[in-house]
């Protein structure tokens, strides 16, 4: 039992670190200053950018976002990003893009020990599981939780999530 409760507690310490080292200095940031300011996320500005998405994603939210890391994309097939970045693709980079975005503020707390479907912006639904050790969305694994925004909030995921 003690083992158990190390590991725990070594596992809690090294997340938080994580966290720390996304969260926005001062708290104050929006969800695009927040991502902009951390290099793992310089392929998902690109393509907010590309997808005109910007000034929405600085409104007032709130807003839930599941955050690929450049890694993720990269693990997409080759030259796929650098299609979608492409003016004529803008409309099939948006839905991808607003697929990882749910209308309001939902935490980790929130989804502990729940499984089921959300709506996003996009309109389709994604399937979230939080009922075993970790957190997936659409097979996709939450690697940090909760880095906060002034206008919501951003969960890292390791996977791009496709809408159908």
């Amino acid at each position: 039992m003690k083992r158990r409760s190390l590991l725990t507690a070594t596992a809690a310490l090294g997340f938080s670190a994580v966290l720390t080292a996304c969260a926005p200095a001062g708290g104050g940031d929006d969800i695009v200053a927040v991502a902009a300011g951390n290099d793992d996320f310089s392929t998902l500005v690109a393509a907010v950018a590309a997808a005109d998405l910007v000034e929405t994603l600085q409104g007032p939210g709130p807003f839930t976002v599941f955050a690929p890391t450049n890694d993720a994309f990269a693990a997409l097939p080759a030259g796929t990003v650098d299609t979608l970045l492409q003016p004529e693709n803008r409309d099939q980079l948006t839905s991808i893009l607003t697929y990882h975005v749910v209308p309001g503020r939902i935490t980790a707390e929130q989804l502990a020990g729940q499984r089921g479907t959300l709506t996003t912006v996009q309109g389709e639904t994604i399937l979230i599981d939080a009922t075993g050790d970790s957190v997936t969305v659409n097979g996709a694994s939450v690697v940090a939780a909760d880095v906060s925004a002034s206008n919501g909030v951003i969960h890292v995921i390791d996977s791009v999530l496709l809408p159908n």
